[in-house]
């Protein structure tokens, strides 16, 4: 196998992209090595060495607090429970939240095996316990493990003295996030309502 097919099975693994999407994207970086090409593959190892996960809330920065938990400007009482970086980066790209975030790394599924041990429960529950917080938005998908796993969340802070709420309009019902729109976002962010 050429180096050329290498490069386009390791792009054909990228969401979006099948084997011709691929192909193009190759054959675009390979014809404009200079402008293209070496400038990706920079900042791909640059990314590689200095972006990691937030200790704090799991988002993805080249800093530890990211820069959402380091900003004091940022609403302390609030902590937005999301599923996936994607997720967080839609809400953040709404304009409609100045909280903070936790990111779970994925929902509840017994038919996948994913039981709370492997998801960040145990420390959204640590932060939920701080005087400082007040309410925990269950922003998840309408899926029956996004669903499954924002009760099981409500469960496990009701020895906590928060508000626990979750998105509501706008969301369809099997609808995920990180593809809906920016006012859609916005306007289920507003209409949270209480679990």
């Amino acid at each position: 196998m050429s180096d050329i097919e290498r490069l386009i099975q390791s792009f054909a693994k990228l969401p979006g992209l099948g084997p011709r999407s691929a192909r193009r994207a190759v054959l675009h970086l390979l014809k404009r090595r200079e402008t293209v090409l070496q400038p990706l593959l920079q900042a791909l190892v640059r990314a590689d060495a200095s972006v990691r996960n937030c200790q704090r809330c799991g988002n993805l920065d080249d800093t530890d607090p990211c820069g959402i938990c380091g900003d004091p400007r940022r609403d302390g009482s609030c902590i937005c429970v999301v599923e996936d970086v994607s997720d967080l980066w839609a809400l953040e790209r709404s304009g409609a939240y100045r909280g903070h975030y936790h990111v779970l790394g994925g929902l509840l599924s017994a038919l996948d095996g994913i039981g709370p041990d492997e998801l960040r429960i145990p420390r959204l529950v640590e932060r939920a316990s701080e005087p400082t917080v007040r309410e925990v938005i269950m922003a998840v998908s309408f899926t029956v493990d996004g669903q499954t796993t924002a009760f099981y969340i409500a469960e496990r802070l009701a020895g906590c003295d928060v508000r626990v709420s979750g998105i509501a309009h706008g969301v369809p019902l099997g609808g995920e996030l990180h593809y809906l729109d920016d006012a859609t976002l916005a306007t289920a962010l507003q209409a949270r309502r209480q679990l």
